[in-house]
């Protein structure tokens, strides 16, 4: 597939895109030059770029006496290195990414707000007539395909649609195939990108970018088609909602455990021995595969289980529940006087989903 691709890239003489950035080119520019190595640059020597490269990818202006002199962007004339530059730049993008996303959330609130809300409710969660009810969510599935590539962002997408879930405008069951189409609508990105890229690289480009592709959609084939598979990431987004509505700290813990913890944990098992990271595989999905069937049978056939397994009693509190890390996060709270955090009372929290 992909050597067809670049193959009729080929014939059609496509050159290589150049985009302009407009206003954010101009601000990025106005923050950080990057000046790179390549047969153009004054680096033209092989052994005088590698030591380019090792001292700095910032970009250097000199002088026609030769003189390093200040480019123009901001951190020209700080004097850090490029360790340091970027994670200034990576700790203020993630701040004002978590602002702007709070604006958004705080102006969606004040506009949805009364017939608004309900008139959005009605269409949007509507189905099609019948004998087109079953193709409503994949309708609404390609209008997240459409928007997610309008907007070349899936996060701005969903991240856009996520309040109005928590305000009871959009019910889970049709956010659901709307994020399944963000997922492929931002596949399109990395493959502009791929089309994009020089001749000599274009195939394995592209071939990353297929898999990326193919990796969605064999998701969505997995985890839509089938009904009783759709109820699998449905009942946990519920499930993770109620706990973090109940317990205030679990999504950051949520958040540092499945994407910092276990991604190192498992890299560093697979570093150390394939044979201690199998065992660990094997040991975790036995626990997962005894939850479950334990799980099951106390729902289905309580009665053929002996008395101590009705119930998850004969753990330790510890072990299931999360009453006594709240406990310890609450108290620790407590204790600083210029923080308030905890749980709240469950009376006092309710969460929508936009159906009953």
């Amino acid at each position: 597939m992909t050597d067809i691709l670049n193959f009729n890239l080929l014939l059609t003489k496509t050159k290589r895109i150049q985009t302009k950035g407009g206003v954010q080119a101009k601000v990025k520019s106005k923050i950080l030059c990057f000046q790179y190595c390549s047969d153009e640059s004054e680096h033209k020597d092989p052994d005088d770029c590698q030591k380019w490269r090792d001292t700095t990818l910032m970009k250097q202006c000199k002088n026609e006496q030769g003189e390093i002199v200040k480019c123009g962007f901001l951190f020209s004339e700080t004097g850090l290195s490029d360790t340091w530059t970027g994670l200034i730049l990576m700790v203020l993008s993630l701040l004002m990414l978590c602002l702007c996303l709070a604006g958004l959330v705080k102006t969606l609130q004040s506009i949805l707000l009364g017939p608004v809300a309900g008139a959005l409710k009605k269409h949007i969660n509507s189905d099609l007539p019948y004998p087109f009810k079953w193709l409503t969510g994949y309708v609404f599935m390609a209008i997240g395909v459409v928007f997610t590539f309008l907007l070349q962002s899936s996060s701005v997408f969903t991240s856009t649609l996520t309040p109005l879930v928590g305000l009871g405008v959009i019910s889970i069951d049709r956010m659901y195939p709307l994020t399944l189409g963000s997922n492929i609508g931002t596949t399109t990105t990395a493959m502009l990108a791929a089309l994009a890229s020089s001749s000599d690289a274009r195939t394995t480009t592209i071939q990353i970018a297929v898999c990326h592709l193919l990796f969605n959609i064999f998701g969505i084939i997995l985890f839509y088609p089938i009904p009783f598979m759709r109820k699998i990431p449905i009942a946990g987004a519920k499930m993770l909602g109620n706990t973090t509505a109940k317990y205030r700290w679990f999504a950051a813990v949520y958040l540092l455990i499945v994407f910092l913890f276990l991604p190192t944990l498992l890299l560093g098992l697979s570093l150390l021995s394939s044979v201690v990271f199998y065992i660990f595989l094997g040991l975790v999905l036995l626990i997962f595969l005894s939850v479950v069937s334990l799980n099951l049978l106390q729902k289905y056939q309580k009665h053929r289980l002996p008395l101590k397994f009705q119930t998850w009693n004969f753990l330790p509190e510890f072990l299931r529940s999360l009453k006594p890390y709240d406990r310890l996060i609450t108290s620790c709270c407590a204790r600083c006087t210029c923080c308030k955090c905890g749980a709240k009372p469950v009376e006092d929290v309710s969460v929508s989903y936009g159906h009953k």
